[in-house]
């Protein structure tokens, strides 16, 4: 990994909380790019460090809205039921394969996701 100032990182962190505070999620598409092109980091940690970095985010967002009244708690939980055991796949998936083939599943998903948007 490459060596980074503690400013540069701060920004780095302060510009994902952004993304993810305004979009109610979705950072882990632009810290898992950052961290593999900034910071010389392999896909497959990046991806992992992206969770780590985006779960303290997710969960300050949670109460912000939370605090504003805007959260679909009736939607919300069985989406989480299939969150975690996704999570839980995904994870276990993520350990067995090479970082080209889980850099390009990520570019796919990312692609689909965009198009997705675009055509809505």
């Amino acid at each position: 990994m490459k060596k980074t100032k503690p400013f540069q990182i701060f920004l780095f962190g302060a510009l994902i909380g952004l993304i993810n505070g305004f979009f109610g999620g979705g950072g882990g598409m632009i810290v898992v790019p950052m961290l593999t092109k900034f910071f010389n980091m392999e896909q497959k940690k990046a991806q992992a460090t992206a969770l780590f970095i985006i779960l303290p985010i997710s969960l300050v967002s949670t109460i912000v809205y939370m605090c504003y009244n805007s959260i679909n708690f009736s939607s919300g939980w069985p989406v989480i039921a299939g969150i975690v055991l996704g999570g839980i796949v995904g994870a276990c998936l993520l350990n067995k394969l090479k970082n080209n083939v889980v850099r390009v599943i990520f570019i796919l998903f990312m692609l689909l996701g965009g198009t997705i948007m675009l055509f809505r």
